[in-house]
């Protein structure tokens, strides 16, 4: 007998999340759930301390989004596989959480046996997408093909991660010893790769595409 899918499943909403806990639990002797959250803190702590195989996590968990957890799992190398629960079919949403690591992206219109599925075939080592979302992925990986900008540098990921933290210019260009010229041109190039055009929407870009948590 295969030992069962350890679990936990983050949502948000609480009648959404007893009616899938119920659901495991009744109808699922394959898996177990060892843990629930509502917000991505608590989501991402019992990852940490549970080390479940699968997360089930909402895109728009409070205090820390969906994303921001998928990020913090994949920087610190945990095993979990996250896949996504949600009510966007956004393909960009999408696209950006599976190229993130994301295992999976499930609507919430899917139902309790497709879920169940779902996760058993994320620890198989599958990915997921709800029929709603396929298409609008697979449009979105065409029209990105060839066109996605180069990865970020080292140093640019530097300077991203002070201005996410509050440093002005100044402040950037003190830290990394640098002059207040080179830090204007890696915003810029950072501008570019990322579509946006000020620093804050910089470092939004960077959290949305998994760069940064």
């Amino acid at each position: 007998m295969h030992p069962r899918v350890r679990l936990i499943v983050a949502e948000a909403h609480p009648v959404f999340l007893d009616g899938l806990v119920r659901a495991i639990r009744d109808e699922r002797p394959d898996l177990e759930l060892v843990g629930t959250a509502q917000d991505g803190d608590e989501a991402l702590h019992q990852i940490r301390e549970l080390r479940p195989d699968v997360a089930i996590v909402e895109h728009d968990l409070p205090l820390l989004s969906g994303v921001r957890v998928l990020t913090a799992v994949r920087r610190d190398a945990l095993a979990t596989r996250v896949l996504f629960l949600s009510a966007h079919t956004d393909s960009g949403t999408v696209y950006a959480a599976i190229a993130a690591g994301a295992a999976g992206w499930l609507t919430k219109d899917a139902n309790r046996h497709e879920i169940g599925d779902a996760v058993a075939a994320v620890h198989r080592g599958q990915t997921v997408l709800s029929p709603a979302v396929q298409a609008g992925v697979v449009d979105e990986i065409a029209t990105r093909a060839g066109t996605e900008p180069p990865p970020l540098t080292t140093r640019e990921r530097d300077v991203l991660a002070l201005v996410a933290s509050g440093r002005t210019v100044n402040g950037v260009a003190g830290e990394l010893q640098m002059s207040r010229a080179t830090v204007k041109t890696h915003l810029q190039h950072l501008y570019e790769k990322l579509g946006v055009s000020s620093q804050a929407a910089a470092v939004a870009e960077a959290i949305r595409r998994g760069f940064m948590q």
